[in-house]
């Protein structure tokens, strides 16, 4: 943990994402999709091995005056610690929509990162065609519905190697369906409550570049009350450890939901008999970000949610047999919480001291909230919490970019300039983006890049354990996590200062098992499925690993 130093830089400005700024496409009417915001992506979308940046843009209601410039941004990383606009050029400048979140995957299996955009009306499947976007969403199957999505992700849901797509719903809302809502003879924005929900899309991949909707076949229709559905963040993991993605839901003031994957990409929805549903008092929650990993030596996984003020932050770790245990309180999280207002929300070894940090976007909806409740502010700074390797948490000092108050809502982190730690990308609704560079100075890691041939070519699903002495390090790739955003594609694994990596383990979704007991330290490798001396066929279970990411120590 530093001490000495802030951890974070802002380096926005410096290296030429200043120019950026999101609009909700407010004209005073107090709109119900204005207070949603956007979300951001660190990916590669031209192959050259560094992370560039997407910002989703906002955009404009229809047949109203406002900002009708692209609803997404591309910049490409110099690889030399600045970044330089693409958008025109990779055939995003005419992309007109009002947009919300972005998830990125290879869908087609080409070789090439292609982008799902989600929107107020229809959404945007952006195919990448050698570093140039063509949006494909009616003919590829994805693009006619036209409704509010929110967060959304790629996963392969039955391991054929082609990855799927589920597509997160918010609430019934248009002009004419607008309710309003007073303060002092003003128009402010209503609470999600007063909205019909909209029960969320899952589309099954055919292999040849498009989809079939498949949301009532796949059983994410069976739930109770699935219409009651008000999704704001979505994530993959793996629940019972058998090596199948299972799908965790937040939804905003209705229950948060957990679907188990029977093996055959056929969901059940478990979330009240897991306990993850609601609160200790059986109330729903307003749940926005969300992410998964182990933090402690128990090796189970802990479910993280972004709440509004006065819920706190909401922690369940998985105690066998699919249940999960309420862990706010005990985990140190949820009283430094309870008056923020969090959206983007995400794990990560920030310190790379081996186990898993937490940050937490926060900024409030109303913009009038203080003339309400004492304490809770419009703006607000982030949060930053310091794993002690036991699964509570210390809350890091209020110092560089912590100290800031924002409206966040997106929250990503990526390695943008490949010196090992972690960067950390945020978004303000109605404002601009900030990159905070990573500033720490020691800390022993491993970065891991994965192409599957059998599994899909992201490796999203596969299961990366790093061994080093006693102790056991998981990540899981994936997709999706935090809220309207997209998390680099590598497994980054820290050591502290002496300690170094013996071997790793890769399981892939196909069911082979890549071995590699030469590791290297303060290095970036890639592994190709089944192409190592040690490749085989096996389990998840002959690791005890049970979780997406995280670490543990073993006998």
């Amino acid at each position: 943990m530093p001490e000495t130093q802030a951890l974070f830089a802002e380096v926005t400005e410096l290296v030429g994402l200043g120019g950026f700024a999101h609009t909700n496409g407010g004209f005073g009417e107090a709109w119900a999709p204005e207070i949603v915001g956007a979300g951001a992506g660190f990916f590669d979308y031209d192959g050259d091995d560094w992370l560039d940046i997407v910002l989703v843009a906002g955009g404009a209601f229809a047949n109203e005056a406002g900002y009708r410039g692209p609803c997404v941004r591309l910049f490409r990383n110099q690889q030399d610690g600045t970044f330089r606009e693409v958008t025109s050029e990779a055939g995003l400048a005419a992309l007109a929509a009002y947009a919300f979140g972005v998830t990125v995957g290879d869908y087609d299996n080409d070789g090439d990162s292609d982008m799902y955009v989600t929107t107020l009306y229809r959404d945007l499947l952006l195919r990448n065609e050698g570093g140039v976007f063509a949006e494909v969403g009616e003919a590829a199957g994805v693009g006619s519905v036209a409704e509010w999505s929110s967060s959304a992700l790629f996963f392969d849901a039955d391991n054929d190697g082609w990855l799927d797509l589920y597509v997160g719903t918010y609430v019934d809302w248009s002009p004419e369906k607008d309710i309003y809502c007073g303060f002092e003879g003003e128009k402010v924005y209503c609470t999600p409550e007063l909205y019909d929900g909209i029960a969320g899309r899952f589309y099954r991949n055919q292999g040849d570049g498009t989809f079939t909707l498949w949301t009532r076949e796949a059983g994410f229709l069976s739930g109770i009350e699935a219409s009651r559905d008000k999704t704001l963040g979505v994530a993959t993991f793996d629940a019972n450890g058998d090596g199948w993605p299972d799908l965790a839901i937040a939804n905003d003031t209705e229950r948060d939901m957990l679907f188990l994957n029977g093996g055959d990409g056929i969901f059940t929805e478990t979330g009240i008999r897991s306990g993850i549903a609601y609160d200790l008092h059986g109330i729903p929650r307003a749940g926005m970000g969300i992410d998964i990993g182990v933090v402690d030596s128990t090796g189970e996984p802990s479910w993280f949610v972004g709440n509004f003020s006065e819920e706190m932050v909401g922690v369940y770790r998985h105690t066998g047999g699919g249940l999960f245990m309420d862990r706010a309180a005990a985990s140190l999280v949820g009283r430094p919480t309870l008056k923020t207002l969090a959206f983007g929300l995400m794990l990560f070894d920030v310190d790379l001291d081996a186990d898993l940090d937490l940050l937490v976007a926060n900024g409030h909806v109303q913009t009038h909230i203080e003339r309400i409740v004492e304490g809770i502010t419009f703006r607000q700074p982030a949060q930053l919490f310091f794993n002690g390797g036991d699964g509570r948490f210390a809350e890091a000092p209020a110092d560089g970019p912590l100290a800031q108050a924002i409206v966040a809502r997106g929250a990503t982190y990526g390695d943008y300039d490949r010196d090992g730690d972690l960067d950390v990308l945020i978004t303000e609704n109605n404002g601009p983006a900030h990159l905070w560079r990573n500033e720490l100075e020691g800390g022993r890691w491993l970065r891991v890049r994965l192409e599957g041939l059998t599994s899909n070519r992201d490796g999203y699903g596969a299961l990366v354990v790093v061994h080093s002495g006693t102790l056991r390090q998981y990540r899981q790739l994936r997709a999706g996590s935090s809220y309207l955003s997209h998390l680099e594609a590598v497994a980054t694994f820290g050591f502290g200062e002496t300690a170094r990596p013996d071997s790793l383990v890769v399981h892939w979704p196909s069911g082979v098992v890549d071995r590699i007991t030469a590791v290297g330290i303060n290095s970036e490798i890639k592994i190709v499925e089944g192409r190592t001396h040690a490749a085989e066929r096996g389990t998840r279970a002959e690791e005890g690993a049970h979780a997406m990411e995280g670490s543990t120590h073993v006998p």
